[in-house]
């Protein structure tokens, strides 16, 4: 069965898909190691964790291939790579972690995959190798669901984690503190029963000292209210209120 080349545009989008996925898993896991407390970590980013990034990024990235020569963004886009004289037969996993080396230079592999007539860049000359439309493509339905689940995924990981380190900074525990003994918003609301599950504001701490606005959400027996609290944190010191509005 002859197969298809697979176009310059598949691939543009499939490298898309794999570099955002990749970056996503290696951000997550850099994140999830860190814990959600890391803003207000002594040290800052740990430059132990920031060296061992650097590997396990080049086995993701290098790598991505491994599967029978189709990354998640080449599944996606129902492309696969195969050997340059046997289209039935993937590469071997060294040849194809060799294709993606060259990637460190992707505007050269840009020009290069433009005017090469059988749409190889470097990487496919050096590794021998070229890139098919696959035959044994899965259904695009799945692949859509799969697509739209990693966004949702990747949205939904981003705003837990934000929400997480908002809320376990000892700026935010003080304001709610204060909330909690604040009598004129506890006879308002009535008993707190929650604070929403996303606070909006932020917290940035350098060189000790640091600044972190809140805007809270009090949810009460009786009704809702908005708290807006400003606090800082002087240099080896504890966090200070500097405005409590409500």
């Amino acid at each position: 069965m002859q197969i298809n080349l697979a176009s310059r545009k598949r691939r543009l989008v499939a490298l898309l898909i794999d570099y955002y996925l990749i970056t996503f898993l290696l951000v997550s896991i850099i994140f999830l190691i860190l814990g959600p407390d890391f803003i207000e970590k002594e040290g800052g980013f740990p430059t132990l964790l920031l060296i061992l990034s650097i590997p396990i990024g080049i086995i993701f990235y290098f790598g991505k291939d491994s599967i029978n020569g189709t990354s998640f963004g080449k599944w996606i886009m129902g492309i696969t790579v195969r050997k340059e004289n046997s289209s039935n037969e993937s590469p071997s996993l060294v040849n194809l972690f060799i294709r993606n080396i060259t990637l460190i230079i992707w505007p050269l592999e840009f020009i290069v995959i433009v005017f090469n007539k059988n749409k190889q860049r470097l990487g496919d000359q050096i590794a021998k190798t070229l890139v098919y439309k696959n035959p044994n493509k899965s259904k695009k339905l799945p692949r859509i669901i799969s697509i739209i689940g990693l966004g949702i995924i990747f949205f939904v990981f981003i705003l837990s984690f934000v929400a997480s380190s908002l809320k376990t900074s000892n700026a935010y525990k003080l304001a709610i503190s204060e909330i909690e003994n604040n009598k004129e918003i506890n006879q308002t609301v009535g008993e707190i029963i929650d604070y929403g599950w996303m606070p909006t504001g932020n917290v940035s701490i350098k060189n000790g000292e640091g600044i972190a606005t809140y805007d809270i959400k009090v949810i009460g027996e009786k009704k809702e209210m908005n708290v807006q609290v400003e606090l800082i944190k002087p240099k080896d010191g504890n966090w200070e209120i500097t405005s409590f509005n409500y």
